[in-house]
């Protein structure tokens, strides 16, 4: 997915995931895959950060701004689910347009490599995706997202989980690593020109990845949509959806230290 696609996949989403939003959701359930919040609290959370990342880019920061809007979320609403909607998807147009106007190469900050508006594009477009899949599982309804948008998200989850800055920001990652420590996941429902694989090797000093099929001490076979769920932490490895063969221990220790938002 290039720039442009990542902008529009922002607005997409928000409409796909307002478009779920009634008069009959309850904006005070609890949402399973973000167990401190409530729906009202997600979504606000979601609407914040578009329009916490669009100041960002249109003042060119150099800086973070301030972030206290998208994290401190109290737990009432006097909102109605159709107002925040429109709130929500107000957000993801504005952002859509500032990252357009800035082009993909404006010099900003960014709290990982690249310094470019390109960063903010394609996270905002999984962050998204990924907030679209809890409110749609807090539904209890299927979630369902294209095979281009859930190997973008895949991939970027692996780019940045790999950043050797991640062991600053997360010690305790350093316990991955060992020997004979790889895990292979593989899309079961994709053709083979999408090559559905991801090799994760823990054997060396930095966590690493690949798009490789190959043997590993762990490996992990389920429908594309479901790898995703599983990998940003979504849905458990023992819901029925996943094969998996070898080192499951391996399996649950990589989850739970790699969890991300």
């Amino acid at each position: 997915m290039d720039y442009d696609a990542h902008c529009a996949e922002i607005v997409d989403q928000a409409d796909l995931l307002s478009a779920g939003l009634d008069e009959h959701t309850q904006l005070t359930a609890a949402v399973p895959s973000c167990p401190d919040w409530n729906l009202a609290q997600l979504l606000r959370h979601l609407g914040e950060a578009h329009r916490w990342v669009e100041e960002l880019v249109r003042t060119r920061a150099t800086e973070p701004p301030p972030d206290t809007a998208l994290r401190d979320l109290p737990r009432d609403t006097t909102e109605t689910p159709a107002a925040l909607a429109a709130w929500l998807t107000e957000g993801a147009r504005l952002l859509a347009d500032t990252l357009r106007a800035a082009g993909p190469d404006a010099r900003i900050w960014t709290p990982l490599p690249s310094g470019s508006p390109r960063f903010f594009a394609r996270r905002m477009a999984h962050e998204t995706v990924m907030h679209r899949a809890d409110v749609t599982l807090t539904l209890g309804r299927d979630f369902a997202v294209g095979q281009r948008v859930a190997l973008d998200c895949l991939d970027e989850w692996m780019e940045l989980g790999s950043l050797p800055e991640m062991f600053d920001h997360h010690p305790d990652r350093r316990e991955l690593l060992g020997p004979g420590r790889t895990l292979h996941f593989h899309a079961t429902d994709t053709p083979p020109e999408a090559a559905a694989d991801w090799l994760v090797d823990l054997t060396g000093n930095t966590l690493a990845w690949r798009r490789a099929q190959e043997p590993a001490a762990v490996s992990v076979s389920a429908p594309l949509t479901d790898l995703l769920l599983l990998i940003y932490g979504r849905a458990p490895s023992d819901n029925g959806a996943y094969e998996i063969t070898g080192d499951a221990e391996l399996l649950e220790f990589w989850l739970a230290r790699v969890l991300f938002g």
